[in-house]
């Protein structure tokens, strides 16, 4: 399990398309919970993506959103769970508002300070 002590968490998303070309380019991503219920993200490109994005890229591709890590349990199978918010430490919301999801731990990824 990642520990987030004074590192920065992320979940890996799936960067869906290019929604505007307006710098600096904004992308569909969606993220999928414990459930199974894909959310929806619209977000600056390189807020969730290292290589650049534009229309001539190839989706999808592979993101990550920043977040912070606040709740970890084991399902009744044993897989470690995670409640997590997008809204640390970004600002990052889902297209219906919504922040906190329950994610495998095995989704959460470390990021490099940007």
């Amino acid at each position: 399990m990642l520990k987030n002590k004074g590192k920065m968490i992320g979940v890996q998303v799936t960067i869906t398309r290019l929604t505007d070309e307006t710098q600096p380019g904004w992308v569909e991503c969606r993220l999928t919970d414990i459930n199974g219920e894909d959310w929806t993200f619209v977000e600056k490109a390189p807020m969730v993506s290292k290589p650049p994005l534009d229309a001539k890229s190839s989706y999808p591709q592979q993101g990550v959103i920043a977040c912070e890590l606040f709740l970890t349990w084991l399902d009744i199978t044993g897989r470690e769970v995670v409640t997590i918010d997008t809204s640390i430490p970004w600002g990052v919301k889902s297209t219906n508002g919504k922040t906190q999801f329950d994610v495998f731990a095995s989704q959460l990824t470390r990021l490099e300070a940007k």
